[in-house]
């Protein structure tokens, strides 16, 4: 059924389709010439986004012809050169226009920022306490943040976790802070206290029963639980590494929907990059580990989607465990190397005797090893890695300013095929002793065939529609979004029928919820016809998700837009208006509404909550 309130000269081209399968060539047209012969040509083109500094301080105004880029020694011509840096006198005097209930825009609050920010809040790999400092210093920052960045939040325990889409409202990013969502988890793979109380059930038999304490000693109880202890603490390790890089992973995926530089502040304690042979236990290389062919495949596939990753160590400035007046000297080494504990280590044989020497060195060891994994992951995806600092908030704010001013080198590479090969890029430039962070390369794959390595192309309406990605602002719109049972919508001819492709599929009391878009046609490229008619071809869609980020349901409506000069005269004033409904289950739920215009193949998009039916 056509919506009651399409005007004249608005027809609809086609049936609904999943969002997902839409693309200018295979919208209908019923214009009645043929279109131009269009020449169009493919070209690879890697971008590199590069963070110079001096000092500690951006370096603004470099002109092109100071970058040098090479690509396996070999040097490349730059093609495309742009440099990005926020303006803050924008920022501040950015308003938004005023809108009746229940309407929304993608008209930005402020200027487009020259890159996006994710808070990744790792409760997986980070002790409680410090889980609430991090807490309560980002909710501080959120009172001083600069207008218009831009930010999402997400958390990482058992699984990864969308806390708050991306916006520009530092108040609501702050209530989704004190939200429980965001509040702190223990992790379902770090148990100090059970590895604490392990370790001195060891300590104790090992008291009572001195002699049978030597790993040289034969099978007994006191060497199989030291044993047992470390295979259990590998165990662990290897979950938290694997959960923690396929989370990593994902949100790479996700980002590469979003245009632009990404940069990615991750808060954790970390894990370590290896795990060293232990000569206490009976089997000393049984808990050996090595993850750095792990976490380098991982920052290769950041660095595709553009993401710089920014690690800050949530444990912030750390003293040896000696130093604590709590300290008890430990017998199990792998409390130390291992679980990313603080106690202390010392051979079997000795446990009845202090050894601060040993525990020290131990803690040295894990951190610097958890350390090197930050390090590690921002080395390769052009970001800098925050360590023992208590200034978390001063951190963040530092990872923003370095992120937002940067410059984008491009080229297209040339003298070999692509043929999915890893491809390392270095860059220079001349006349300055400068800072450079970008990523250090690339798997030049080849463009018809798909990579593990590099996420999977994104096509423009599934950006568009992607569940918390910054609104797209190519074509600015506006939208009404209400229940069908609205007094508002009371005589309104509202769509009949199943409203959703997927409504068939849901369970639950439903409720129909009307969106009401409003374009500007001057917003849409037309194809102007002899007779003075325009022809533009649009696609409305809106998305369903539930208040965890799944799709819940979806409508596509194709329409060509073709209204006589009389007719476009009046759009002009009053816009072109297309109403759609959508079933969705009772409860919380947001609405994703997009405008794809197929001739000029640009997009807007906003994201608004469902009002409750």
């Amino acid at each position: 059924m056509i919506p009651a309130c399409i005007p004249p000269g608005l027809n609809p081209a086609s049936p609904a389709r999943p969002a997902q399968t839409v693309s200018p060539q295979t919208a209908p047209t019923t214009a009645p010439n043929a279109a131009p012969t269009v020449l169009r040509a493919n070209a690879n083109l890697v971008l590199i986004d590069v963070v110079v500094t001096d000092r500690g301080s951006a370096v603004h105004g470099l002109n092109r012809s100071r970058f040098h880029v090479f690509e396996d020694g070999r040097e490349q011509a730059i093609t495309t050169f742009d440099e990005h840096q926020p303006n803050p006198a924008l920022a501040n005097a950015a308003t938004q226009p005023a809108l009746p209930p229940h309407t929304y825009t993608n008209i930005p609050a402020y200027p487009p920022s020259p890159a996006v920010n994710v808070l990744l809040l790792d409760g997986l790999n980070t002790p409680m306490q410090n889980q609430m400092q991090v807490r309560r210093q980002m909710i501080e920052y959120m009172g001083k943040i600069e207008p218009g960045t831009s930010l999402a939040i997400f958390t990482l325990a058992s699984r990864l976790r969308m806390v708050e889409g991306f916006t520009t409202d530092a108040a609501q990013l702050a209530q989704a802070l004190k939200s429980g969502k965001a509040g702190p988890q223990a992790s379902v793979m770090l148990d100090p206290q059970s590895d604490q109380a392990f370790d001195s059930s060891i300590g104790a038999m090992a008291a009572l029963n001195p002699g049978l304490a030597s790993v040289g000693g034969g099978d007994n109880a006191i060497v199989e639980m030291q044993q047992f202890q470390a295979d259990i603490a590998a165990f662990q390790t290897d979950q938290r590494v694997r959960m923690t890089l396929d989370a990593m992973q994902q949100l790479a995926r996700y980002l590469s929907g979003v245009p632009g530089r990404k940069n990615l502040i991750w808060f954790s304690g970390s894990f370590p990059i290896a795990l060293d042979p232990d000569d206490s236990l009976k089997n000393p290389f049984e808990g050996m580990r090595n993850y750095s062919d792990d976490i380098r495949e991982t920052s290769e596939l950041l660095s595709a989607a553009r993401v710089a990753v920014y690690p800050v160590d949530a444990r912030g400035l750390m003293t040896p465990p000696t130093a604590d007046a709590s300290y008890d000297s430990s017998t199990n080494l792998m409390t130390a190397t291992v679980n990313g504990g603080r106690g202390g280590s010392r051979s079997t044989a000795t446990a009845n005797k202090p050894s601060f020497a040993k525990d020290n060195a131990a803690f040295t060891k894990a951190t610097m090893q958890e350390q090197a994994t930050m390090e590690q992951i921002a080395e390769q995806t052009g970001g800098h890695a925050y360590l023992n600092t208590n200034g978390l908030k001063e951190a963040v704010a530092s990872a923003v300013a370095n992120g937002s001013s940067y410059y984008t080198v491009g080229y297209s590479p040339a003298g070999k095929p692509f043929d999915g090969e890893f491809r390392k890029i270095q860059l220079r430039v001349d006349n300055g002793e400068y800072k450079l962070a970008n990523r250090n390369g690339y798997y030049a794959d080849p463009i018809d065939k798909q990579s593990a390595q590099n996420p999977r192309a994104t096509s423009l309406i599934m950006a568009a529609t992607l569940h918390g990605a910054p609104p797209s602002t190519q074509i600015p719109f506006q939208a009404r979004i209400l229940a069908a049972s609205d007094p508002l919508l009371q005589g309104a001819k509202l769509p009949e029928g199943q409203a959703g492709e997927a409504t068939a599929t849901l369970k639950g009391p439903l409720h129909r919820v009307i969106a009401e878009i409003k374009v500007d046609p001057r917003e849409l490229d037309y194809e102007e016809s002899p007779d003075g008619t325009h022809r533009a071809k649009v696609e409305f869609t809106i998305v369903g998700y539930d208040a965890e980020g799944h799709r819940l349901n979806y409508q596509d409506r194709g329409f060509q837009v073709n209204p006589t000069p009389e007719q476009y005269a009046r759009a002009l004033a009053t816009g072109i208006s297309i109403r759609m409904a959508l079933d969705l289950p009772v409860g919380r739920a947001w609405l994703r509404i997009a405008v794809h215009d197929l001739n000029a193949d640009r997009a807007g998009s906003l994201e608004a909550p469902v009002p409750p039916g």
